[in-house]
Formats: structure tokens, sequence, C-alpha cells
């Protein structure tokens, strides 16, 4: 099976056929789906989020997911923060872009990756490895990753568990909208305190 094949597969009707499949094994389909996309990018993870919000209800389907998503996500910037200097990964980081986009992570911290997460058609994989690559302090990292892959993942299963209260229900769009921004000043804070607390370890050691 070729890739073009491969993608053609990946409907949500197969997708939620393949968690119908495997229910007996319960959350660890909907949660390993997402966690596989962050290591193949190619892999449709809107259609795991909506398939998720369908099979198993919009919390439980945005809990698997989210799970999932995370988990992959840290995998990935762990192993690139592990290996990235070894001499296999070594020619990623001589890429004019890819230094670019560290030294950009770096200056700039949770802001740009909380962003960037939000949407759901951002390549998180380069985030992810360029996240691995640089000098962030893992705990900013994560905190973005945490923070932006719960509102992506919400609007995604909101709309795949029901896409007509986008229109029909304007106030609860405008709630998804104030807790975007709620999550992004909670996690600027949070950043703050983070980094006084690594300053303060510079200084005393």
């Amino acid at each position: 099976m070729d890739l073009a094949t491969l993608k053609e597969w990946f409907t949500i009707e197969n997708i939620m056929g393949l968690i119908q499949e495997y229910r007996a094994l319960g959350p660890l389909p909907g949660i390993f789906l997402p966690m596989l996309e962050a290591f193949l990018p190619f892999l449709p993870l809107f259609l795991f989020v909506m398939a998720n919000a369908s099979a198993f209800g919009l919390w439980l389907g945005f809990l698997f997911s989210w799970i999932g998503a995370c988990t992959g996500a840290l995998l990935v910037f762990l192993l690139f923060r592990k290996f990235g200097q070894k001499r296999i990964l070594a020619f990623i980081q001589r890429h004019a872009k890819i230094r670019k986009l560290m030294i950009w992570v770096e200056t700039h911290g949770f802001g740009p990756i909380f962003l960037l997460l939000c949407f759901p058609f951002t390549p998180s994989a380069v985030v992810n490895i360029v996240a691995g690559l640089s000098k962030i302090n893992i705990y900013q990292y994560m905190l973005a990753v945490l923070t932006g892959k719960i509102v992506m993942i919400f609007m995604i299963s909101f709309i795949g568990y029901d896409i007509r209260s986008l229109i029909t229900q304007p106030l609860r769009t405008a709630i998804v909208l104030v807790v975007i921004f709620i999550l992004w000043y909670v996690g600027k804070r949070i950043e703050v305190r983070l980094n006084i607390s690594s300053k303060k370890d510079r200084q005393t050691s």
C-alpha cells in the first residue's frame, strides 16, 4: 500500500470502524491514534479527534485525544532533546530555517508554541522537533503543549460532535473563544513564574 492509497483510506467512517473493532481495548485505540500522529505527521489528526468525539462522546473523546496527542508530542520532544546532537540527527540543526525557528522558540518561549498548537493544521511535528532541538525549558514546552492542545483538540471535538451548534449557538462559540484567552493568559503568568524561578536557580548556583 503506497502513501496515496493510505491517505485515501483515512476517512472518519474507516477510523470509527477501526475504533469500534478494537472497542474491547477501551480507550487505548482513541489514545494511540493521536499519539501515533506525532511520529507520522501525514496522518490526519483532525479525523482521529472527530472520530473519538463521535465514538466516545464529546468529553471522553476529547480527553482520550488530548492524552494521546500530548503524550506523542512529549515523546518526540524527548527523543530529539536526547539524540538531536547525535550524528544521525545533527544535520537537521544545520538547516537554516530550523536554526531560525530554534532561536525564535528559545527567545519567545511559551507564547508562540501555544498559539501554533491552538490551530488544527499547524505542523505540530515540526514544532515538537524544533523545541526538542532548542534550549527551551521542558516545563515551558509542556505547559504550551498541554494548554495549546486543549484548545485545538476541544475545538475539533466540538465541531465533530455537533457542527451545527457553531452557527445555531453563538453563545457557546463565544465561550470557546473566552476559554482560549484564559488559557493563554494563565499560561503566560505561569511562564513568568518559571522564568523567575530559573533565574533564581542560576544566581544561586
